[in-house]
């Protein structure tokens, strides 16, 4: 069987699904072929020569490499493009922005789609969770953007001349990226503090030396989901939540705000006028820009200056900012989600439908939507 692996051609995304650490695993799989269209790798440090000498064959182009494939890598969703070149009956995988116009269009073209951002948040996925892998780094990248954007030093500096405070930082969402920003905030010498609606969240803060800021009531004792993720918050709560951190806010140095809901806009955590309070220089990154913003000034991929002198950093594709180490956690993932449902026999991927990880994850199979989320309602 044929893996195919393609250049990302989405706008910002710096990422591949495949480096050459698991284009040799994915051969030692059994795989007869892993094709990588050429440059795939360049963005991400990993020359054509790389995947050569690992094993792969390079493609010249996206239908050469898809040419016969029977299973397709990919970080974002394909292009119009890519997908009429995908051959019918080939598997899909990647974070494909699962709705159900794109779930019908991967089943029109007789595609298997497995829409990784799905994946159910159990023990048994952990090592295949695209989201958290990418979470972890996008994280970490806010906060060393933060202090390059930051004109003082982020830990406390005693000199001869007298002392620089440290930089006090509030993380506004504790889930895989607020508690590495909190933990990499912490490393630089920063006064952490963060903030979320989740109840479990309160004690993840302040095991890593951050203190917890936030309003508490019922709702928020269950503002958390099965899965492990933020459910929506009532109006009613987010007001009195705003209230509690609006002052607070007005203290800050370096705001970071990560607050996502798995298939909705991100919640506005930060009004305009919170921005208007804060000090001359200070910094807020958005993570959540490209859902739509945390934050009521943020502009999706750019940095703004507002005009009391707040930059915010609303960049795209977080992850992709540091595209080295978030190509090599991702290929991991898909790595391991195709070598934990390999028929060794077959040399080919087997799904069982009865799988809690292939019911969450696999959109379309044989032609139809067969994902619950968004296959059409049974007639009575």
């Amino acid at each position: 069987m044929r893996l195919a692996v393609l250049k990302e051609r989405r706008a910002a995304e710096t990422r591949v699904a495949a480096t050459p650490e698991t284009v040799k695993k994915l051969l030692g799989l059994g795989l007869e072929k892993v094709a990588v269209e050429t440059g795939a790798g360049l963005a991400s440090g990993i020359p054509d020569a790389a995947y050569r000498e690992a094993g792969a064959e390079i493609a010249p182009d996206a239908a050469a490499a898809l040419a016969g494939a029977g299973i397709v890598f990919k970080v974002r969703a394909p292009t119009e493009e890519e997908l009429a070149l995908i051959p019918r009956g080939a598997l899909l995988v990647g974070i494909l922005g699962a709705d159900e116009a794109a779930a019908r269009a991967y089943a029109e073209r007789g595609i298997d789609a497995a829409a990784m951002e799905l994946l159910p948040r159990i023990t048994r996925a952990q090592s295949m969770d695209v989201l958290s892998s990418q979470a972890n780094l996008a994280g970490y990248r806010a906060v060393i953007e933060a202090a390059a954007a930051y004109d003082k030093a982020f830990p406390m500096m005693m000199t001869a001349a007298g002392t620089i405070p440290a930089a006090n930082v509030f993380v506004m969402g504790a889930g895989v990226a607020g508690l590495q920003a909190i933990a990499t905030a912490r490393r630089l010498g920063g006064r952490v503090s963060a903030t979320d609606v989740r109840p479990a969240a309160k004690e993840e803060i302040r095991s890593l030396g951050a203190a917890f800021v936030g309003y508490e009531d019922e709702e928020s004792r269950a503002a958390q989901t099965a899965g492990g993720y933020a459910r929506p918050m009532s109006a009613e709560f987010l007001r009195k939540q705003a209230e509690v951190v609006a002052g607070h806010i007005a203290k800050q140095d370096i705001v970071v705000t990560t607050a996502l809901v798995q298939g909705r806009t991100a919640p506005r955590l930060v009004s305009a006028e919170m921005v208007a309070a804060m000090r001359p220089g200070s910094v807020i990154v958005d993570i959540a820009a490209e859902a739509g913003g945390n934050v009521a000034l943020t502009k999706p991929g750019e940095m703004v200056v507002t005009e009391n002198g707040v930059k915010i950093l609303g960049y795209a594709n977080w992850p992709g900012r540091i595209p080295a180490a978030a190509s090599a956690l991702y290929a991991r993932n898909l790595l391991t989600f195709l070598a934990t449902f390999w028929d060794k026999e077959a040399r080919a991927p087997r799904l069982p439908e009865e799988d809690e990880i292939v019911r969450g994850v696999l959109l379309t199979r044989g032609g139809r939507v067969v994902h619950p989320q968004f296959a059409p309602a049974k007639a009575a």
